[in-house]
């Protein structure tokens, strides 16, 4: 083993930790306070989230304008990290821009941050999807990546749940529904609006919307693009795991 890769299999222990912890004591009083607060947003920042959050998904499953990349084959986990790193990089820079002409540009402009840092958030994913090996042509490649999503913006309980998921994505991929509208849209769209919320509600503020919406974009484009890198770490390494058992078993057979 490499020295890069004794790091990633210590940064993706770490990260598998941190996804099956139980919700905490503080983790319970910030989600009662994100619903209490939920109560204060007028209803029409509520409707526009709920349709930003309702094309995206569309889009994810059926927008042909994310599908702008073959899958990179041939790389190693390095070089793929590497270049899964530029991107979170290059789209983080991006939505903190959009963050800050949002936030400072009024109530109007900001509600308008939601729609476009979806966008910007999902075609990460897809880029990172295809630079990991992987065909987002596929449904259950779009599925898997909303569990990522699901898993950078969800609350501690559910974080539980999806991880199990993302981590037998092998087993759990053949048991996909085959109508696509079976997806658990509602908790999705919930969880997400829960985890943003009290964070994004501070760029509607005059006079300090524009640095929040650079710092909360920036960090929240972070955070989904970490999540995103260990996900898929998490994946290559189990299949090839599988693919070597396989092969052991044959040789054995010879």
């Amino acid at each position: 083993m490499t020295p890069y890769e004794a790091t990633v299999f210590t940064e993706l222990n770490r990260w598998q930790r941190a996804m099956q912890q139980p919700p905490s004591g503080l983790g319970r009083i910030s989600t009662r306070l994100q619903r209490g607060m939920n109560r204060l947003i007028p209803q029409r920042v509520h409707d526009v989230v709920t349709a930003a959050i309702k094309q995206m998904t569309r889009a994810v499953l059926f927008g042909a304008e994310f599908l702008t990349r073959n899958p990179t084959e041939g790389l190693s986990m390095t070089e793929r990290d590497a270049l899964v790193a530029r991107q979170i990089d290059f789209y983080r820079k991006a939505s903190a821009a959009e963050g800050g002409v949002a936030g400072a540009g009024g109530f109007m402009l900001a509600l308008v941050d939601f729609p476009l840092l979806l966008t910007l958030k999902m075609k990460l994913l897809f880029e990172i999807a295809a630079l990991y090996g992987y065909r987002t042509a596929d449904y259950r490649e779009r599925i898997f990546m909303l569990y990522v999503f699901q898993l950078a913006f969800s609350s501690q309980d559910r974080r539980q749940d999806v991880y199990r998921h993302v981590a037998n994505w092998t087993a759990h991929s053949q048991q996909l529904p085959g109508d696509i509208n079976a997806f658990d849209w509602q908790t999705f769209q919930q969880e997400y609006r829960d985890y943003i919320d009290l964070a994004k509600l501070a760029q509607l503020i005059p006079g300090i919307g524009a640095a929040v919406g650079v710092v909360v974009n920036y960090r929240l484009v972070t955070q989904l693009g970490r999540t995103a890198m260990n996900a898929y770490r998490m994946r290559l390494l189990s299949e090839q795991r599988l693919i070597d058992s396989q092969t052991k078993g044959l040789a054995s057979m010879d």
